[in-house]
């Protein structure tokens, strides 16, 4: 089980970590969107703070995930933004969904793995 959970962690934070730097730099430029994803993606890049946020938080949250240090506090930070990944995918680009159900999974396997870290927070 040991393994699985830093394969997980790694593969999961490499993702976070490569999206990030790649966008924070733009050392690639993605193919432009069509349709409904492009009015989307227009709208995220209109508003100049949200995506240089979430990024932030993804290259912070890749290197926990990669260090394997503040593990639960990444997997709660990056839910909101794995949800929104799938909700996008699932509605504005289906091509994407793999990868988002991908992410689900993990942060879910990642959590269920550090629950107990989590049990002070449904105490009454």
């Amino acid at each position: 089980m040991k393994w699985a959970v830093i394969a997980v962690r790694s593969l999961v934070g490499l993702l976070f970590l490569f999206a990030s730097i790649t966008f924070l730099f733009k050392l690639i430029t993605p193919p432009p969107p069509t349709g409904a994803m492009k009015t989307f993606s227009d709208g995220l890049m209109a508003s100049r703070y949200l995506m240089p946020t979430v990024k932030v938080i993804e290259l912070a949250c890749g290197l926990a995930f990669l260090s394997g240090r503040f593990v639960p506090l990444a997997t709660v930070l990056i839910a909101p933004i794995i949800v929104n990944i799938v909700l996008v995918h699932a509605f504005l680009g289906p091509e994407g969904l793999p990868l988002a159900i991908f992410l689900v999974l993990a942060n879910g396997f990642l959590a269920y793995h550090h629950r107990e870290s989590y049990r002070p927070l449904f105490r009454a």
